[in-house]
C-alpha cells in the first residue's frame, strides 16, 4: 500500500511530519469529512420521505432513471463505499503495483460495469421502497461517520489506484480520505438531478460516464 505524503483532498498544510500538530490537524480535517455527513442526513431523509409516489416515478433529469432508482443509485455510492474501504484494507497484502493492474483491468471492463450499474440501480429501487431506503440511508451514514473516526493517521493517508473510467469523481490514487469523501460527492452531484420538485429541477454538467456523473446515455 502506498502513503500520501500530504493530505490531497484535505487542508494543503495537513502534513504528516510532526505527530502533534499531526494528530490536531487530524481531528479538524475528520470533522470536515464527518460533518457534510451529519448535518446533510436530516436533509437527505426528508427528500426520500416527502416524495409521493408520482414524484418518485417521474423521470429524472439527465439519466434514464426515475427519480426512485436514481435515489437507490445515491444510496447505492454510500453502500459502495464499505466495500471500498475493505479493498483500501486489503491492499497492503498486495505485492507494489497491483493496485494499479487492478485498476487497469476494472478500466477495460467498464461497459459491463455500467450496464450492471444501470440494470443494478433499476432492481434496487424495486427492493427498497421509499421509506426502507431513507432508513437505510441513515444507517449507512451513521456507520461510516463511526468508522472514520476511528481511523488511524496513516491509514487515512494510505491508498490505493483506482478506475478513472468507473466514476468521474474517482482519482488514479486515493487515499482512504478520499473514499471517505466520495460518497457525499456522488449524492450532491446526483440529488441535482432529481425532479421531486419540477419546477427547480436542474441538470448538471457531466463528469463523464461511471457512477457519479453519467451522461443519459450511460446511465
Amino acid at each position: 500500500m502506498r502513503y500520501a505524503t500530504s493530505w490531497r483532498s484535505g487542508p494543503a498544510e495537513l502534513e504528516l511530519a510532526s505527530a502533534d500538530a499531526g494528530r490536531s490537524l487530524l481531528l479538524n480535517w475528520l470533522r470536515t469529512l464527518v460533518r457534510p455527513q451529519r448535518h446533510g442526513r436530516g436533509h437527505r431523509r426528508r427528500r426520500v420521505e416527502e416524495a409521493s409516489p408520482d414524484d418518485l416515478a417521474r423521470a429524472s433529469s439527465g439519466t434514464r432513471w426515475t427519480n426512485q432508482q436514481l435515489l437507490f443509485h445515491m444510496l447505492f455510492g454510500y453502500l459502495i463505499t464499505r466495500a471500498l474501504i475493505v479493498l483500501a484494507g486489503m491492499s497492503d497484502r498486495l505485492p507494489v503495483g497491483a493496485s494499479r493492474q487492478f485498476a487497469r483491468l476494472l478500466n477495460a471492463a467498464t461497459g459491463p460495469f455500467d450496464e450492471i450499474n444501470y440494470l443494478g440501480s433499476r432492481a434496487g429501487a424495486r427492493i427498497f421502497p421509499r421509506r426502507r431506503l431513507a432508513a437505510k440511508l441513515d444507517r449507512v451514514t451513521m456507520a461510516l461517520e463511526r468508522r472514520l473516526r476511528a481511523e488511524t493517521r496513516a491509514r487515512l493517508a494510505s491508498g490505493m489506484h483506482y478506475p478513472l473510467r468507473w466514476d468521474p469523481f474517482f482519482k488514479d490514487f486515493m487515499t482512504l480520505a478520499d473514499i471517505y469523501h466520495y460518497p457525499t460527492q456522488h449524492f450532491d452531484f446526483h440529488q441535482r438531478q432529481l425532479t421531486l420538485d419540477q419546477s427547480s429541477a436542474k441538470t448538471p454538467t457531466s463528469h463523464g460516464p461511471g457512477t457519479g456523473g453519467q451522461s443519459a446515455t450511460r446511465s
